[in-house]
This record gives structure tokens, C-alpha cells and sequence, in this order.
């Protein structure tokens, strides 16, 4: 086997490891995953690069750049035992905005009961439910990429017309480093005027 076509296996192992998630609902619906290609964080241009390449909680990163809450729409779930899977919209609160699609495996066993019971009510994102239950986490980003919107996710972001997204795969940790959740999150174009055309900041 040659050494190009050994990286190719390891490189579509790894994809499929990270993106499996997003292939399992994709599979579920009769659709076939777009192509995602990943990025190291210095290679994601800006907004995306403020909102995706960092430690914090998607959920009140996304707050503080649209200046409004955050609520969810659930597309599809599962529950597997104490796994709980969903496909959601993350769209403003006073907008309805939808500005991100996202898949996430939560771990109900590993949140106290009132935290546990609040994400299956499936109305407040996972993020705002750690901040108000005070559940000690950290968010621990392991890949990021940028895919092209196919339909599906035209649609549910509400795109009109094909564009470029970009996104990334984080796990979320409680204090003791147990898994909370696996998530991947793609964000809906972002128009910013705080960034010029070539995505730096300008003087």
C-alpha cells in the first residue's frame, strides 16, 4: 500500500470517528453526509473564528454575539438507556432565528436529576441548563471543519442559496473529567460588520 493511500485510510477512520454523530441522523433521514473538511483553528476565517475556536459554551458565545437568548427546536431524538441523542435548530429567542444545526449525544447519567429532566423537556439548550443547575464543565473542542450546505440543511438554517459553513465537533466535561456530551456544531452563515472582506478586523 502506498503512503498516500495509507494517510487516506487513517484520514477517512478519523473522519468517521469524529463525524459519526452527524452521519447516524444524516443515515436516518435517507441522506448522504456532505463532505466536511477540517480545519486547524488558525484556518477558520472570521466570524466563525471568534464564535467556533475557543473553550467556552456555544450557548452564551452565541448569546453575547446576537444580543438575545437562545432557544432550541428538536428535529429528531433517540434515547438509548441513559444516552440521549437529538438533531436540534439553535434559533433566537425574540427572532427565531435560526443560527445553528447541531447533533449531540448526551450522558443523562452523568447530570443530577433536575438538570437530567430539564434536557429532556427539550426546551432550553444544554449550555444554558449546565449555567443554571451550576454543573461544574468544561467545553473541550476537538476538531473543527467547513462543509458546503446541502438541502438539508439549507432548509433548517433557512439558506437560500449554497454557501460555505463552518463548524466543529466539542465535548463537554464535568469537574471530575467525566463525558457530559458529544456535540457538533455547524453554524448558519454570519453576517458581521465588525469584520471586513478578507475576515480581519478592521483599524
Amino acid at each position: 500500500m502506498s503512503f498516500t493511500a495509507a494517510t487516506t485510510r487513517r484520514q477517512a477512520a478519523t473522519r468517521a470517528v469524529w463525524c459519526e454523530m452527524l452521519d447516524h441522523f444524516y443515515r436516518r433521514a435517507g441522506l448522504s453526509l456532505p463532505m466536511l473538511r477540517e480545519l486547524a483553528g488558525e484556518e477558520m476565517p472570521q466570524p466563525y473564528r471568534s464564535l467556533l475556536v475557543h473553550s467556552s459554551d456555544m450557548t452564551p458565545t452565541l448569546e453575547q454575539h446576537y444580543q438575545q437568548p437562545m432557544a432550541i427546536t428538536v428535529l429528531s431524538r433517540e434515547l438509548q438507556d441513559s444516552i440521549y441523542l437529538r438533531e436540534v435548530i439553535l434559533r433566537g429567542a425574540n427572532d427565531a432565528r435560526p443560527v445553528e444545526y447541531g447533533v449531540i449525544r448526551i450522558r443523562l447519567d452523568q447530570l443530577p436529576p433536575p438538570a437530567a429532566r430539564r434536557v429532556l423537556e427539550e426546551q432550553r439548550p444544554l449550555g444554558n441548563i449546565l449555567q443554571t443547575e451550576a454543573i461544574p464543565h468544561m467545553s473541550w473542542p476537538q476538531s473543527f471543519f467547513q462543509t458546503e450546505s446541502d438541502a438539508h440543511m439549507r432548509e433548517v438554517l433557512r439558506i437560500t442559496q449554497p454557501a460555505a459553513l463552518y463548524g466543529r465537533r466539542n465535548v463537554l466535561l464535568d469537574g471530575s473529567r467525566h463525558l457530559l456530551a458529544e456535540v457538533i456544531e455547524i453554524l448558519a452563515p454570519v453576517p458581521d460588520p465588525q469584520f471586513n472582506g478578507n475576515g480581519n478586523t478592521p483599524v
